[in-house]
């Protein structure tokens, strides 16, 4: 049988680690019996500028009838001066709220090839495993909210955050699911001293958790998570968080590798998974040649991993990522003298050459 995999190339970069990671998606599954069939769609700014708007009817379609969705990226400052409503990122927000994708997973691993590329202390990061887990559908990015407006004199704007308790119940319930196979530790951050929103979060997180008895959880202040995660980070497990909470502390999470271009991540729900690198288009590098497919490789092996239920598969494209690295081979984000600098389609082949 064969599976249905909607490619989404975006904006930037997007299409060049798309076309990069295709071949290694495709090889690594057929290796190990699966048949993939791809239908591309566009979204974001490609999607603006050929129909006017970010997110089509037709690429929503496509997505929902899929077994899984594999998106490069979008954005980009040629599109910075559309209304609110048409940002390339809505498509984004859009393809998660429409596909009940409310669990964003975000791996941190830090093995000592790539440690010296962090900027903290190889010692601090080397070692470091962690899984992020931040809630997708809710909170202030999905709330009411009001742009700037003058009101008696004033130009003033709002945005509201609003959780729901059985919102909170899932996403804690995922991240105590992950932590059973890990090392049963689970750290759930919030702003409880400040916000009403956390309170409940907190509140709810505990209840949730005691029905993992397994499983050690504890509470974080977001502002002391954001301190351990450069002062310790080897001392989490899997963290669990809000929309917002979560988008900033992924993104300081993932330079602990030394490069973000390194870092996948799979948003998964009621609907077809997700599946992207975590940078951005990078406009300014794009038809260069020199952007890191590595994230999106990897975003390729968690597909095939939790949308595909292919194991073997994600883990032979894991190793070969890892043996490619080993043997001295980078991209210009992580280029030192001494090792070997490749293109964006050579890391490719080269990653498609270990399988």
């Amino acid at each position: 049988m064969q599976r249905r995999i909607v490619v989404i190339p975006g904006d930037g970069i997007g299409k060049e680690i798309i076309e990069a990671t295709l071949p290694i998606l495709t090889k690594a599954a057929k290796t190990h019996g699966l048949n993939l069939g791809y239908t591309t769609c566009l979204a974001g700014g490609a999607a603006i500028d050929a129909y006017g708007e970010p997110l089509p009817q037709a690429t929503l379609d496509a997505a929902r009838q899929a077994d899984a969705v594999l998106l490069g990226a979008v954005g980009g400052p040629k599109w910075d001066s559309v209304r609110p409503e048409l940002r390339p990122e809505k498509a984004i927000l859009g393809l998660r709220k429409e596909l009940g994708l409310f669990a964003n997973l975000r791996p941190v691993k830090v093995s000592p090839i790539i440690a010296p590329y962090s900027s903290l202390k190889p010692e601090v990061v080397t070692g470091v495993d962690i899984l992020i887990v931040r809630e997708l559908t809710g909170g202030v990015y999905f709330g009411q909210r009001q742009e700037a407006a003058e009101v008696d004199g004033i130009v003033s704007a709002w945005d509201m955050e609003v959780y729901s308790q059985p919102e909170v119940e899932r996403i804690v319930k995922v991240a105590c699911q992950a932590a059973q196979g890990r090392k049963g530790k689970v750290t759930s951050v919030d702003k409880a001293n400040v916000l009403a929103t956390s309170r409940l979060w907190r509140k709810t997180a505990t209840e949730t958790a005691a029905g993992f008895p397994e499983v050690a959880l504890s509470h974080m202040y977001v502002d002391n998570c954001a301190m351990q995660l450069v002062l310790a980070p080897k001392s989490f497990d899997v963290i669990v968080t809000s929309n917002l909470f979560g988008d900033i502390l992924t993104d300081e999470a993932a330079v602990l590798t030394g490069s973000i271009g390194m870092l996948p991540s799979a948003s998964l729900g009621q609907g077809t998974g997700l599946y992207e690198p975590i940078h951005g288009s990078a406009p300014d590098i794009a038809g260069q040649g020199i952007a890191n497919p590595v994230g999106t490789i990897l975003s390729a092996a968690m597909l095939l991993r939790y949308s595909l239920g292919a194991d073997a598969a994600a883990e032979a494209i894991e190793n070969a990522v890892q043996a490619v690295l080993e043997d001295g081979y980078r991209n210009a984000d992580l280029y030192r003298p001494g090792m070997t600098k490749v293109s964006t389609s050579e890391m490719a082949g080269l990653i498609l050459a270990k399988l």
